[in-house]
């Protein structure tokens, strides 16, 4: 009964050509939803190749619009029961992260959430917020829980300026204005908030997420370091399978009972630990264990308490999770054997 009920519905995936939204839209079209996506250059075949592709699956409409653009996501809108809003401006290397990556951020998701008060058929509304605007945070403790109750401590973050800061600001605050839109438009509205995500990917390109989570297989001292940032600036190396996080927006923009906001995380761990675990399982590769006066241990956990309680389970626990990413990146030639 309910894939007949869903292949009357129309959902939108903001961002179509990115990892996780591509993936969402795959899964969406097998259950039987009309889908319109918005990419930033529809006319580039080379980005939007794996999504001329989804088409075979069923009715997928592509739609040229741009985050900074406040009129162009209202004909991909229109007409929608389920809006969701992936897409986030990033650039890593920016010398001006305020204009690149904070203020773009927060413009788009306010852009989209004006077409989705204009259009009037949306009944929910379910934004891909990040890890990175719940943990990261000055305190020095061990064993600190994260739950989506905790919010990234901005103040930290402009004043400090670690490095890769622009991020997590424009996450959270582009997360806060949405949540005051919401509820001063009254539009129903949930947001997922997944860790670090791999996985096999339908994009042409490896993600980022994908070279950084593999950074100790590959051997990629550049990207290990970056690991390392992220263990020493968010508290943590978290994981989560690309599908789950899919299969999570989808649980959560289907679920009446829905509300606030979800974590989304599998597996919280280390570098040091997360190296011997790959160590141990792909004895093939030269995987660097030591790692001098690194703290081994994390000093939080991401919780995905709120996420089970609602009725979610996880497909994919760490030993999937790396074995289809190794397998993906070899089939991508970045591993050898």
């Amino acid at each position: 009964m309910a894939t007949h009920q869903s292949s009357k519905k129309t959902a939108c995936v903001i961002g179509g050509t990115g990892f996780v939204a591509s993936l969402l839209i795959k899964l969406l079209l097998e259950k039987g939803y009309a889908v319109n996506t918005t990419v930033r250059d529809a006319g580039n075949q080379k980005k939007v190749s794996h999504l001329i592709a989804l088409q075979n699956l069923g009715n997928l409409k592509i739609f040229a619009a741009d985050l900074t653009n406040e009129g162009s996501f209202d004909a991909p809108v229109a007409g929608c029961d389920l809006v969701f809003q992936l897409a986030t401006p990033v650039n890593f290397a920016s010398e001006d992260p305020e204009n690149d990556m904070i203020k773009p951020a927060i413009q788009g998701v306010l852009n989209v959430l004006k077409a989705c008060a204009k259009a009037k058929t949306v009944k929910r509304v379910i934004l891909t917020s990040s890890a990175a605007a719940t943990s990261i945070n000055r305190l020095n403790e061990t064993g600190l829980v994260v739950d989506e109750s905790n919010w990234t401590d901005v103040e930290f973050l402009t004043n400090e300026k670690p490095p890769t800061w622009g991020y997590p600001v424009s996450k959270t605050l582009a997360e806060k204005e949405a949540w005051k839109f919401a509820e001063e438009n009254h539009i129903d509205f949930v947001t997922v908030i997944p860790t670090l995500m791999t996985g096999p990917s339908l994009t042409p390109d490896i993600p980022s997420s994908v070279g950084l989570a593999t950074s100790l297989i590959t051997g990629n001292e550049f990207l290990i370091n970056a690991l390392k940032g992220m263990q020493m600036l968010s508290g943590s190396i978290s994981i989560a399978h690309v599908e789950d996080v899919c299969r999570a927006h989808i649980f959560l923009a289907e679920k009446e009972s829905a509300s606030g906001r979800y974590i989304c995380c599998a597996v919280n761990t280390s570098v040091p630990e997360l190296a011997k675990f790959l160590k141990k399982r792909y004895p093939q590769y030269n995987i660097p264990t030591e790692f001098g006066d690194f703290p081994s241990k994390s000093k939080l956990i991401i919780s995905s308490e709120k996420l089970i309680k609602e009725g979610f389970s996880f497909k994919f626990g760490i030993e999937e999770i790396y074995d289809q990413t190794v397998e993906y990146i070899k089939a991508k030639g970045i591993l050898k054997n």
